[in-house]
C-alpha cells in the first residue's frame, strides 16, 4: 500500500483522517439532537474529540483502504418527532460534514492554494489533499446501503413494511456481507460510481 511506503504522507494524513471521522460522527449527534434525541450529547458523543469516535479497525481501513468508519454515535429513533423524516437526515447529516469538509477545502485550495503552499510548503499542500481525499471516500463509502453504514438507514427509511424481514436479515449479517465485499474488491462496483459522483461536483 501507498502510505505504509511513504510514512510521511502516511503521517500528514492522520489529521484529515481524525476530523473526517470526528466531524462525521458529530454531525450525526448534532442532527439527532436538533430533531429531539439527546442519546448522543448523554454518552459524551456530541464532540469533536476525535477519541470518542475512535473504533481500530473503521480506522486502520480508512486509512490503508481508503474507506471505512468510526464508532456509530447511538441515537434512539423514539425520540424522533418525525422518525422516518429524522432518520433520514440523522444519517445523511455524517455524509454532508464530510462532502461539506472536502467542498470548502477545495474552494480553499482553489482560491489561496498558492499562498498556503508558499506558507506551508508541500506538507501543508498534502494536508489539505489528504483532506479531500479521506471526507470524500468516507462520505462516498457510506452512502452504500448496506448495515451499518448511513446509506442503509436511508434505505430503511424509504422502504415498504413488507420488505422489512429481508431489511432486518441484512442488518444481522451486514457486517459479515461488508468484509466479503470488502476482501473481494467486489465493494468497489458499488464504491466508485458513488465516488466519481461526488468527485464530479467538487469545485477544482
Amino acid at each position: 500500500m501507498r502510505l505504509l511506503r511513504d510514512p510521511v504522507t502516511l503521517l500528514l494524513t492522520i489529521p484529515a483522517l481524525l476530523w473526517a471521522l470526528s466531524f462525521h460522527e458529530f454531525c450525526h449527534g448534532f442532527a439527532a439532537r436538533m430533531v429531539g434525541d439527546k442519546t448522543a450529547e448523554r454518552y459524551g458523543r456530541l464532540t469533536l474529540n476525535p477519541f470518542a469516535h475512535f473504533d481500530i479497525v473503521g480506522t486502520l481501513m480508512l486509512l490503508f483502504v481508503g474507506f471505512g468508519w468510526a464508532k456509530p454515535v447511538p441515537i434512539n429513533t423514539r425520540y424522533f418527532r418525525h422518525p422516518k423524516r429524522d432518520l433520514v437526515i440523522v444519517s445523511l447529516a455524517g455524509i454532508a460534514g464530510n462532502i461539506l469538509t472536502a467542498v470548502l477545502t477545495a474552494l480553499y485550495l482553489k482560491y489561496c492554494g498558492v499562498w498556503w503552499y508558499g506558507l506551508t510548503g508541500r506538507a501543508g499542500l498534502t494536508v489539505a489533499v489528504q483532506m479531500i481525499n479521506i471526507n470524500m471516500g468516507l462520505a462516498a463509502f457510506n452512502l452504500i446501503p448496506i448495515p451499518p453504514l448511513d446509506g442503509s438507514r436511508v434505505l430503511e427509511a424509504f422502504l415498504p413494511y413488507k420488505y422489512m424481514e429481508y431489511y432486518y436479515w441484512l442488518e444481522r449479517y451486514g457486517m459479515i456481507i461488508l468484509f466479503v465485499l470488502l476482501m473481494t474488491g467486489i465493494i468497489n462496483l458499488i464504491f466508485e460510481p458513488i465516488i466519481n459522483f461526488l468527485w464530479y461536483f467538487l469545485p477544482y
